[in-house]
């Protein structure tokens, strides 16, 4: 202690009370809390930004080899019963044409694809592509899509007859192909269609060209391309 010129004694108080040390812990806490919390935030929206630009790159990726497959389709035929028909064959739940298209790029040539909807593990609906080369017995399968609600393929048939035509959920017409296929999306409240024109349609008697043949394991009769 020192004393002032005058003789008042004069208390240095250079240091913080315990009180003082308290609070300043208690601020810096909520300061720390405060700075994890928007670390958590930022590292959360960066992961969900990162997820979602993934799924839609997925979706994107998705959609370009369903088109790119069905669009550069070839009218394989096989023969039964003495009669050709296409390879392709569609319903509601399943599409399987002949393409050399491949998922995989891995070799030159011809495969069918068969694309199928199937329910996932959370009882969603997924769209499954297999692939299988002409000549070979290896199949590969990829799930193009998941997570959704409803999907579903539609297929536009017009009688040579008729001026207009309309979408059928089953193409039952073995002589000849769609002119296009329609494939319907629908997640919660948003529902979109993915419709793809086939390059190669009509009749068979329009698109088959005598060619050599090729046999496909498993298949019944021959394909002819």
């Amino acid at each position: 202690m020192r004393r002032l010129g005058l003789g008042i004694p004069w208390k240095n108080d250079c240091g913080f009370t315990l009180l003082e040390l308290m609070i300043s812990f208690v601020m810096i806490g909520f300061i720390v809390v405060i700075i994890s919390g928007a670390m958590r935030l930022g590292i959360r929206a960066v992961d969900s930004g990162e997820k979602k630009i993934n799924s839609l790159e997925r979706v994107r990726t998705s959609l370009n080899i369903v088109d790119s497959q069905l669009q550069s389709q070839n009218p394989l035929t096989f023969e039964e019963d003495g009669e050709k028909r296409y390879y392709f064959e569609g319903d509601r739940e399943s599409v399987q044409f002949s393409t050399n298209y491949s998922i995989w790029g891995a070799r030159n040539g011809y495969v069918v694809v068969r694309y199928r909807i199937e329910d996932d593990q959370t009882g969603k609906k997924q769209l499954i592509a297999s692939e299988q080369f002409i000549g070979t017995d290896s199949a590969r399968e990829a799930t193009l899509f998941t997570g959704l609600d409803t999907i579903g393929f539609e297929y536009f048939y017009k009688d040579p007859t008729e001026e207009k035509g309309e979408w059928v959920e089953e193409w039952s017409d073995k002589l000849a192909l769609p002119e296009k296929v329609r494939l319907n999306f629908v997640s919660g409240e948003k529902a979109f269609a993915l419709i793809i024109p086939m390059r190669a349609a009509g009749s068979l008697t329009q698109t088959t060209a005598p060619a050599t043949s090729t046999t496909i394991p498993g298949a019944t009769g021959t394909l002819r391309r």
